[in-house]
């Protein structure tokens, strides 16, 4: 409607006008006059005639003119709005591109940094580890020793119940009697703490995985126990924080195809994250005057002889349905500033379903707790898929899992 005003000439909005007057004004007289005073309806009529004339600029001016500038201004509006709007678009796509592009940065970033540290790690596990496995291997001998002499001792005494004082006074300031009963434990107590240390090396060996960038069939029990070995101070108890349970629920796995080290970083990202979750609920819970008993359950299992599924639950807060869809985004954290980075559960995601082709999935209920299922294929370059039954029977298994959780 508004373009064909606009094309119309002023002049015939005026003839259209002056005819609408004057049909309107016969149809009226016809009315209400008589056919006899025909002089007097002539004369009417050509009243009626010039008053059109005269009236039509009028309406020009009044309806006419404003209307046809309201138009104008109108699209000049739409035509202002409508550059607008593909700018503001235009800014959105840029916007997204250096968004997408500063996720990517972020993740190099963080994995490199993984990688660096890992090095770091192999290296001085490399180094301690040479030192450590000699004083190891000797608490044996020394205790073997030990043992000889403090049974000569032993000896001694019962042949020669009476030394010479010299002898005596000796004994007597040293508390050779003491020392005898003390140093086999000594020496238990080095043994263990040597131990300790040569499974800490390993431990920190199978995290760091120089080969990371090969595929190698592994057993992934060793990388969540090394993992859960490097947060065993984490797990200890804390004045606002009783001691966290694991709870392992090892299925029998067979040897699985995997980016070694990349994986081993899932399992402490995920059991980090759970522990996080566990600090803060008894936080929360100890405002609340509730003691809670933090725990982390590890399952595993095998599916139909092709996958494998490690589920991580933890019974902390969950996770609101506001935040689900986003933790697996990057850069995305409710954790305090300095505290996390929001590329952990990212990275993660990357790696499961990027470099395993696999799946990671969250299943939370907001109080009670969350649960990370990781599922991957136990052959990384096997590209077959299981039949439609193996497919629906999974998918039932999957299902009854879910609502179990």
């Amino acid at each position: 409607m508004k373009w064909r005003l606009r094309q119309k000439s002023p002049y015939f909005f005026l003839i259209t006008m002056s005819l609408s007057v004057f049909l309107a004004e016969t149809f009226i007289m016809l009315l209400f006059l008589v056919l006899p005073k025909f002089p007097d309806l002539v004369e009417a009529f050509l009243d009626s005639t010039l008053l059109s004339i005269l009236i039509a600029p009028a309406l020009y001016g009044l309806l006419y003119r404003p209307l046809v500038q309201e138009i104008t201004e109108r699209s000049q509006v739409e035509q202002t709005l409508r550059q607008s709007q593909g700018c503001l678009k235009q800014q959105t796509e840029q916007l997204e591109d250096s968004l997408q592009k500063l996720q990517q940065t972020a993740q190099l970033v963080q994995t490199e940094k993984m990688s660096s540290l890992r090095q770091l790690v192999a290296g001085i596990a490399h180094e301690i580890n040479n030192p450590i496995n000699f004083i190891h291997g000797n608490t044996k001998y020394v205790d073997g020793y030990t043992q000889v002499l403090l049974a000569l001792i032993q000896r001694y005494q019962h042949h020669y119940p009476d030394p010479v004082p010299e002898i005596t006074d000796f004994m007597a300031d040293h508390d050779i009697a003491y020392m005898a009963t003390d140093l086999p434990k000594v020496i238990a107590s080095i043994q263990a703490g040597t131990e300790r240390i040569r499974q800490m090396v390993l431990s920190l060996r199978n995290f760091s995985r120089l080969d990371e960038a090969a595929i190698k069939a592994i057993s992934l029990h060793e990388g969540i126990d090394s993992a859960l070995l490097l947060l065993q101070l984490r797990l200890k108890a804390k004045p606002d924080l009783p001691a966290i349970q694991v709870i392992k629920d090892y299925g029998e796995l067979p040897p699985v195809e995997c980016y070694v080290g990349q994986l081993n970083q899932v399992f402490m990202n995920l059991l980090n994250n759970a522990i996080d979750a566990l600090e803060e609920a008894a936080s929360s819970k100890q405002r609340q005057g509730v003691q809670l008993a933090p725990t982390i359950q590890i399952s595993t299992r095998l599916l139909y002889s092709d996958w494998i599924q490690i589920s991580i639950q933890d019974n902390g807060l969950g996770v609101s349905d506001a935040i689900k869809s986003k933790i697996f985004d990057p850069l995305f954290t409710t954790k305090p500033v300095g505290k996390g980075t929001g590329l952990g559960l990212s990275i993660s995601y990357q790696i499961v379903v990027g470099k395993h082709s696999g799946h990671l999935k969250c299943i939370t209920t907001p109080g009670g707790g969350a649960t990370f299922i990781i599922e991957i294929p136990r052959w990384l370059n096997k590209e077959e898929k299981p039949d439609a039954s193996a497919e629906r029977r999974l998918k039932h298994d999957k299902l009854a899992d879910f609502q179990g959780c």
